[in-house]
């Protein structure tokens, strides 16, 4: 299937050739007629899947179709869980419309509201926003909701996580009873449900993925190691495997910040970003890293969703979460968009519970590999039986992927007996691009 066959005009085609993609992903291919069609959609696919791309090409499409001549008016309202995600969403739009007579704006917390306001007074067709900013603005006085057209919920089962739902509704209330309503979430929880038996009308379903499957891309390993070892066996694979380019996910803010001047007396270059971050400084952190002035980016979960980075080449789980379904979600940044990526998990032995979960809710073993030098004090019990999951289907373990193990170093299966062996370097491997989020 191509983009040319989805009904989309000459503009949108244009802007989608010059980010160089060719084919729509399954989210896109699934959730672009759909929207076209007027009907209300909820959608569940994975993060890295292409669904921004998914709701943005339609929005802009029906816009342009409707042949509407008061520009300005706010008639497509995007609300997203984060800041990272609005941004990203906003970039989605203005380039994917960049052809389009079509103006937008970003608006979320933490930062400056005057440059905001200034935006809205111009007068925007599609605002990106966070819950909680947007309701600021409103009972301000600066927005009106009357010309509204379309609502999109992204990523709907993280706001709920995050408390939102009491903003939503109040959001949902003050919008125009007639207009189209788009959900995308990683998963059909029952609270998402109960949601949209509220905003939804007749929805059309679309789902491209398990839930809670993991990327079939993303090679996944364990390695067992003591806890405060951790810093050290990081920055040896850092070192040893020539990692350009890494997201490291740990679970407290003090511990991001350790670990960042860990690193960076050891003379990488490294940077944090969690919320007692300003929101410049974190917008900041993140395009070093983007464009490799930051090797090493060090995490809590508030970049577990919603960042966008171009062929992360693998992503490490300093700590495990203590949400199994976060797992899913940080490794997620990696191997986007049809691109091949790694996850590697630092386990220590006060961990073995929530890597037992995880490997639960993912339905499949977690190889184990023992660096050489750093082999753990502690006994790593062997993997339980997986519970079949509700659907009745049983994943086949994670295969064997060359791990990036080196001279001396041991390895074992994913039951946990150790081999002695070597190995080598996993290759970044590339693959064709499809248009992300």
């Amino acid at each position: 299937m191509r983009f040319d066959t989805l009904g989309l005009c000459a503009p949108l085609l244009r802007a989608i050739e010059e980010r160089g993609y060719r084919e729509p992903s399954p989210v896109q291919a699934a959730a672009i007629p759909a929207v076209l069609s007027g009907r209300d959609l909820m959608a569940a696919a994975r993060t890295g899947t292409g669904k921004t791309a998914g709701f943005t090409l339609p929005i802009l499409q029906r816009l342009y179709a409707s042949g509407d001549s008061q520009a300005h008016r706010l008639r497509a309202l995007i609300l997203v869980p984060t800041r990272e995600l609005a941004a990203q969403v906003g970039e989605s739009v203005a380039a994917y419309g960049a052809h389009l007579p079509f103006t937008s704006a970003v608006v979320f917390g933490g930062v400056k509201i005057n440059p905001q306001l200034a935006a809205l007074r111009r007068g925007v067709d599609i605002l990106v926003a966070t819950p909680g900013r947007l309701l600021d603005l409103y009972q301000q006085g600066e927005l009106s909701f009357s010309a509204l057209e379309i609502l999109v919920l992204d990523e709907a089962d993280r706001m709920l996580d995050l408390g939102f739902i009491r903003d939503i509704r109040r959001i949902v209330e003050a919008l125009p009873p007639q207009r189209q309503n788009l959900l995308f979430s990683a998963t059909f929880s029952r609270d998402i449900r109960q949601l949209t038996k509220t905003i939804l009308r007749n929805p059309l379903e679309v789902s491209v993925s398990a839930p809670n499957a993991t990327a079939e891309r993303v090679a996944q390993w364990v390695y067992p190691v003591d806890k405060k070892r951790k810093g050290e066996l990081l920055l040896d694979l850092v070192q040893q495997c020539d990692w350009q380019q890494v997201l490291v996910f740990i679970r407290t803010r003090q511990g991001a910040d350790r670990l960042v001047q860990y690193l960076q007396q050891c003379g990488i270059d490294a940077a944090a970003i969690h919320s007692d971050k300003g929101q410049g400084v974190r917008s900041r952190t993140l395009a070093g890293f983007k464009c490799g002035e930051v090797r090493v980016l060090v995490a809590t979960d508030i970049a577990a969703r919603g960042l966008d980075i171009a062929q992360l080449p693998q992503v490490v789980n300093f700590d495990l979460p203590t949400v199994p379904e976060d797992y899913v979600h940080r490794i997620g940044r990696t191997g986007r968009a049809g691109l091949s990526g790694h996850a590697y998990s630092l386990v220590s032995a006060d961990e073995i519970k929530q890597l037992t979960a995880i490997e639960q809710l993912i339905q499949r073993h977690i190889p184990r590999e023992y660096i050489g030098g750093f082999e753990p004090g502690h006994e790593v019990p062997a993997s339980p039986p997986l519970r079949k999951s509700r659907t009745g289907r049983q994943q086949a373990p994670a295969g064997r992927p060359v791990a990036p193990r080196r001279r001396g170093q041991s390895r074992s299966d994913s039951r946990g007996r150790g081999k002695p062996g070597a190995g080598r370097r996993a290759p970044n491997r590339r693959g064709g691009r499809r248009p992300g989020q």
